[in-house]
């Protein structure tokens, strides 16, 4: 093959440096799950101290992160809604991770959380959220899946007391969704979040981005926000924190979860 002209290698270097996740910024895929069991990772489940895992609620199966409601600690939901926290906190990154529903919701969930989990970023650490707090101040990317007939799109965006900036402007409503495709059944599915601090959060599935945002930042009009600001000086914008993986009444499970840390 003849050398391409020098003028073709600008250009193809150039339009590399244009890309979103150019090569530059590439680095190296890490498991924050070992497959074996949940070394690392905190649960946190409403109405339980952080570190109790209620009812084995989280657990690791046949090389799987699984979430489970049996029915001898769950005979109803109850509103227990919990989440599995990573021990470190992450500010420019990629998140990968890999995911499916199966079997049926826990009696008594609520209706909107039929086949529904997420992955919450730029959170609280679970040390700092009440007993009976639902869900941490974070950024969610929610995952849904289909009932089998109606459209309902996935990597949504939800913000337990928090906002977000989207096309220049203070964006408050609670849930907005991508423009994601359907994924019924049982299904894997594979989501992947580009976070870089507060300048840029997008939300991507096979290559495509679904939805994108920027400025994440506590709601002060959410008592629970208001105290985690006054710890922060009277900082609203949030430009790193935790990552956690929910459990909302529907069993699922996590073949994987990866993170690839970018340079700042």
């Amino acid at each position: 093959m003849k050398p391409l002209p020098t003028v073709c290698l600008l250009l193809t270097s150039f339009l590399l440096l244009l890309a979103p996740g150019a090569a530059a910024d590439q680095g190296e895929w890490v498991s924050l799950f070992n497959g074996y069991d949940l070394e690392g990772w905190t649960p946190k489940i409403r109405h339980h101290p952080a570190g109790e895992n209620y009812g084995n609620t989280f657990r690791v199966e046949d090389g799987l992160l699984k979430v489970r409601y049996e029915a001898d600690a769950y005979p109803t939901f109850d509103e227990r809604f919990g989440h599995l926290f990573y021990k470190d906190s992450f500010s420019h990154y990629r998140l990968r991770v890999v995911y499916r529903f199966l079997g049926e919701q826990c009696k008594n969930g609520p209706g909107w959380a039929i086949r529904n989990s997420g992955l919450m970023l730029h959170g609280e650490a679970p040390e700092t959220m009440e007993l009976d707090q639902d869900f941490p101040k974070s950024i969610e990317v929610q995952l849904l899946g289909g009932d089998g007939e109606k459209k309902r799109t996935t990597a949504n965006l939800c913000t337990p007391g928090t906002n977000v900036v989207m096309d220049g402007k203070l964006f408050k409503p609670h849930c907005t969704k991508s423009s994601s495709k359907t994924y019924h059944g049982e299904q894997w599915v594979t989501v992947e979040v580009e976070v870089r601090g507060s300048k840029l959060m997008r939300h991507i599935i096979d290559g495509e981005t679904v939805l994108e945002y920027n400025e994440p930042q506590l709601d002060n009009r959410d008592p629970h926000s208001v105290m985690l600001i006054e710890r922060r000086g009277g900082n609203l914008l949030l430009d790193s924190g935790t990552i956690s993986l929910q459990s909302e009444s529907h069993p699922c499970d996590f073949k994987s979860v990866e993170i690839m840390v970018l340079e700042k």
